[in-house]
């Protein structure tokens, strides 16, 4: 019997992956993690369903299902998903971790520049033009989730009534996502079609090839629920967190800076349900009017570095973190790198503790149902109530940018012209965010130098 040689061999299945060779893509991975949520995601797809072949379509997308559910990064839980699902709790710690971690050094190094020589002219120069670039993006945020989201009047209806809650009412966040999951949770009741969420991610396509977790893979024995492990699972994180908070309070004092960042990173972990342009607006309540470790200037300074950094754009917290040790010298007035740096560690390390805990806790009962996830009406509702307070986060950032004196000072044309243009480079011309932020950078130092 002759073989047509025409027909090509099916490939072969990748060979299991050891844990240098993981060790090494996810390194690479936390340097190369730009593009916010969409396009971290869509580097994992090419990487590991496509190329590498290590878990198969569907099983990406199941694993990527659950995480959307979860407050906190998707993008970084996913990689601590599929690092568990590999190579066990090492697997996600490291995968996770370093998701994390090459962001974190970059944003230290960057604020230290910020801090340090900020006050420079060209420093504010290219400052001056990327303020207006930020603001663009966040009504570019408001128009992506809004399209995605907003699909009839019901839900229309909770992103304007969160718009004026936080907006006049000046209400707090979390508030108003409790308040958007309960109308969520009756409106799926009452009118279920109004509250369904369609589409999701997408179905499975086949065509990239066995893989080494593929969708009829068993589940493998580490991935297995068990009430024991998940007790387990409970007991650590939960006594970490309080070893961790409870060591902070016996060091330096319950009211102190780095104590009162981690009780507040740790609520502001677990609000973060539509990405981090939602919970900006809890973290600028309380790190700006209520702790005041930082001005909202440097709060859209630092949102500027998070979104020219690798890694997830939640660690914009990094940079509220340095800035808050910076300015209140909590180690005196000659440490104040020191300061710095620790305070970043330490809201980065609170910030993220909860997205391990949600994946080592949760994903092995998720393994066991291998049906796709679907929205709940809850979370429908308040992903309608996050539109509203990602709008309500664009005027805060506009007016700080057009009147930076306030109403009653001088319009600032310059910046309305480069958040105009950059207005158009993202809505019209799909341009991505680091050219954007890049070219605004420039044109902002020109006009400053043109104005002198």
């Amino acid at each position: 019997m002759t073989i047509d040689p025409t027909i090509a061999a099916p490939p072969a299945p990748p060979q299991p992956i050891s844990r240098a060779e993981a060790f090494r893509f996810w390194l690479k991975l936390g340097f190369i993690s730009f593009g916010g949520p969409a396009g971290q995601i869509a580097v994992m797809h090419e990487e590991l369903v496509e190329r590498r072949r290590w878990i198969s379509e569907g099983r990406f997308l199941h694993a990527l299902n659950y995480c959307m559910l979860l407050p906190g990064p998707e993008a970084q839980q996913l990689a601590t998903y599929i690092g568990w699902l590999l190579h066990r709790t090492w697997g996600g710690i490291v995968a996770g971790g370093l998701f994390v971690l090459p962001s974190l050094f970059i944003l230290v190094a960057l604020s230290w520049v910020y801090m340090a020589f900020g006050h420079v002219p060209v420093i504010a120069g290219l400052f001056y033009g990327i303020k207006p670039a930020v603001t663009a993006l966040v009504v570019h945020a408001a128009w992506r989730v809004g399209s995605r989201t907003l699909k009839n009047g019901w839900l229309w209806g909770i992103a304007v009534a969160a718009f004026v809650a936080i907006f006049a009412l000046q209400l707090p966040f979390p508030l108003i996502v409790l308040a958007a999951g309960v109308i969520g949770y009756l409106g799926g009741r009452v009118v279920p079609g109004k509250f369904s969420a369609g589409g999701g991610h997408g179905k499975a396509v086949a065509g990239h090839g066995p893989a080494v977790i593929d969708d009829d893979t068993p589940t493998p024995e580490h991935a297995r629920f068990s009430w024991s492990r998940f007790r387990a699972v409970l007991v650590v994180f939960l006594g970490l967190w309080a070893l961790a908070i409870g060591g902070l309070t016996a060091a330096y004092g319950w009211d102190a800076v780095l104590t009162q960042m981690a009780w507040f990173f740790t609520k502001a972990a677990l609000l973060t349900f539509g990405g981090a342009y939602a919970v900006l607006p809890y973290v600028y309540q309380g790190a700006v009017d209520h702790h005041q470790w930082l001005t909202g200037p440097q709060m859209i300074d630092g949102l500027a570095l998070g979104e020219t950094t690798p890694g997830p754009l939640i660690m914009v917290v990094s940079f509220v973190g340095f800035v808050g040790g910076w300015t209140k010298a909590i180690f005196g007035p000659d440490a104040l790198v020191l300061a710095g740096a620790v305070a970043a560690t330490v809201v980065t390390f609170f910030t993220f503790l909860p997205s391990f805990f949600f994946i080592l806790l949760g994903a092995p009962f998720i393994e066991t149902t291998h049906g796709k996830l679907q929205f709940t009406a809850p979370l429908t509702g308040i992903t309608a109530a996050v539109v509203g307070v990602i709008v309500n986060l664009a005027v805060f950032f506009a007016y700080h940018v057009l009147w930076p004196k306030g109403l009653g000072g001088p319009f600032e044309w310059a910046p309305a012209v480069i958040g105009l243009v950059a207005g158009v480079a993202l809505f019209r011309f799909k341009v991505g965010v680091i050219p954007v932020i890049a070219a605004s950078a420039v044109a902002g130092l020109a006009f400053q130098m043109l104005l002198r």
